[in-house]
């Protein structure tokens, strides 16, 4: 499955009391893993209303195996499951480590939409959003 691939960096204040990151913390790596392309690289390519208001709808995670910070960072693949008129849900895939061969510990979705704080109110993606989000992450069906 081609994926858009970005690692991220847990922190030692990242893990619980049980020696693994907790779900609050999982969920902040999912954004980190998200925002360099959703605000960085569009805001690059004149898209920068991603980066002025782009929400969270819904949220699913589902855990695999505890992720233990041992100064790796982890490789998070990104792909696209469904791409609407207002909405675009993203699936991720956790892993253990940097490389592909690190177990996946963390499946998860983010259904997000692209919100207009002026107006205090979701709006439609453009063409031009569409576009660099059909190029930038890869659009799989049940992923």
């Amino acid at each position: 499955m081609n994926e858009y691939v970005t690692q991220v960096r847990p922190r030692w204040s990242d893990m619980d009391v049980f020696g693994h990151i907790n779900h609050a913390r999982t969920v902040t790596l999912l954004e980190e893993a998200r925002v360099p392309l959703l605000f960085d690289d569009a805001t690059a390519k004149g898209l920068g209303d991603f980066a002025k208001g782009t929400v969270v709808v819904r949220l699913g995670v589902d855990y695999k195996r505890p992720i233990v910070v041992d100064g790796q960072p982890l490789r998070v693949g990104i792909t696209m499951t469904q791409l609407r008129t207002a909405s675009f849900t993203l699936a991720y895939r956790v892993h253990t480590g940097p490389s592909e061969q690190d177990p996946v510990a963390v499946t998860a979705w983010t259904l997000l939409a692209p919100y207009d704080t002026g107006a205090a109110r979701p709006r439609r993606l453009n063409e031009e959003e569409r576009a660099f989000l059909l190029a930038h992450i890869p659009e799989v069906s049940g992923a």
